[in-house]
């Protein structure tokens, strides 16, 4: 069973953004299994790279939408993508430094983040978008 999985609940009806979510699933999904089998850092680290590139390709995406239809709370969306960025990125470095491990703590951070994420403030965007 996985760590996370998508359903139509999280669904925002933008495809773009919907792939996106997708994605970053299979990859907290990816990386929760790597850890869960006691894969070799450096395997972890790679998966974990994988996500965080991917998590800022999507904000991008998702920043780009935003501007593009003049959305009104672009700037408080784009600082939880920010913040949400630095926490991973710190992370991260903390990883491959070996000060810091992947735990079950991290991985729920992970999925929790994302579930409310997208269940508050991206259904926001997709009603938003739908109304336009």
């Amino acid at each position: 069973m996985p760590f996370m999985e998508w359903s139509d609940s999280l669904s925002v009806n933008n495809a773009v953004i919907d792939a996106d979510h997708k994605r970053l699933i299979e990859l907290i999904n990816k990386l929760h299994s790597a850890m869960m089998e006691r894969q070799g850092s450096k395997l972890l680290g790679g998966v974990l790279d994988e996500l965080v590139d991917y998590t800022k390709t999507h904000f991008g995406h998702e920043e780009e939408i935003m501007t593009g239809k003049a959305y009104p709370h672009y700037l408080n969306h784009k600082a939880e993508h920010d913040r949400f960025v630095k926490q991973v990125s710190d992370f991260q470095e903390k990883f491959k430094a070996g000060t810091l491990g992947l735990s079950l703590q991290t991985m729920d951070f992970l999925r929790d983040w994302l579930f409310n994420h997208i269940m508050k403030v991206d259904q926001q965007l997709g009603k938003w978008i739908a109304g336009r």
